[in-house]
């Protein structure tokens, strides 16, 4: 009796070591975040005139270049939307209007269906380089759909209409 006592105890014991609702939680979430695909590159092209004539990417806004990227703007962030390219194909983003506002109607945040960027400009350090363009030092931030940045680089962003 007393060893049946003993071990009923002992078995006690041992379910009282459940884990609690949030160890649990966090033992899942672990899981889940070790399945998750890692993020991929994004990898943006150059908006070229040919893709600005057939997309009617027209107006006032900032173009963004970046550094030892030649001359094509791999985003363009305008008034109402702004583009970037990837494997052949013009991406659309709505402009975050309650992201700050950047010269020439450009707002700093643009969403998208699968990635979102951010253009943040040096406002201060801007110079003239044409008729109605200024450029100014910039970095250009791509994150995916987990808010994981897949793309960064500084460079240029030339403002005008």
């Amino acid at each position: 009796m007393r060893r049946f006592l003993f071990l009923s105890l002992l078995i006690l014991g041992a379910c009282s070591d459940k884990p609690t609702e949030e160890e649990r939680r966090a033992a899942v979430a672990e899981v889940e975040k070790a399945q998750e695909a890692p993020a991929q590159a994004f990898g943006p092209q150059a908006i070229l005139y040919p893709d600005i004539e057939k997309n009617s990417l027209y107006g006032a806004g900032c173009s963004f270049v970046p550094d030892g990227g030649g001359l094509g703007a791999v985003a363009l962030a305008m008034a109402e939307e702004g583009y970037m390219k990837r494997d052949g194909e013009i991406l659309r983003f709505a402009a975050d209007k309650g992201s700050k506002e950047l010269p020439y109607l450009a707002h700093a945040q643009y969403d998208g269906r699968d990635y979102a960027f951010v253009l943040t400009l040096s406002e201060v350090d801007g110079e003239v380089s044409g008729e109605e363009t200024i450029n100014f030092p910039a970095s250009l931030s791509v994150t995916d759909s987990k808010e994981r940045v897949v793309y960064q680089a500084q460079g240029i962003a030339q403002c005008g209409a």
